[in-house]
C-alpha cells in the first residue's frame, strides 16, 4: 500500500516539475525571439518527389499492371 502511494506521489511531483520547467521556458525572453538566419546566400529549395507522388512513375506501374508494357 505504501509503495502505491509513493509511486503516485512521485508521478505527481514529476508532472508538476515538468509543467513548471515548461512554463518557465515559455516565459523566457529568448524563447520568444526567432533564430537569426544564416548570412550565406540561400539557394532555391527544390522539393523532392517520392516515387508514389511522381505521375510518370504511377503511369508506368499502371501500364505494367495492365500488361500494356512491352519492355518486360
Amino acid at each position: 500500500m505504501y509503495m502505491l502511494i509513493a509511486i503516485a506521489v512521485t508521478v505527481l511531483v514529476i508532472a508538476l516539475a515538468w509543467r513548471g520547467i515548461g512554463a518557465g521556458a515559455a516565459n523566457d525572453e529568448t524563447a520568444r525571439q526567432p533564430q537569426a538566419r544564416s548570412t550565406r546566400a540561400s539557394r532555391p529549395r527544390t522539393r523532392a518527389v517520392a516515387p508514389d507522388d511522381d505521375p510518370e512513375f504511377l503511369r508506368e506501374i499502371d501500364r505494367k499492371l495492365r500488361g500494356e508494357d512491352k519492355s518486360s
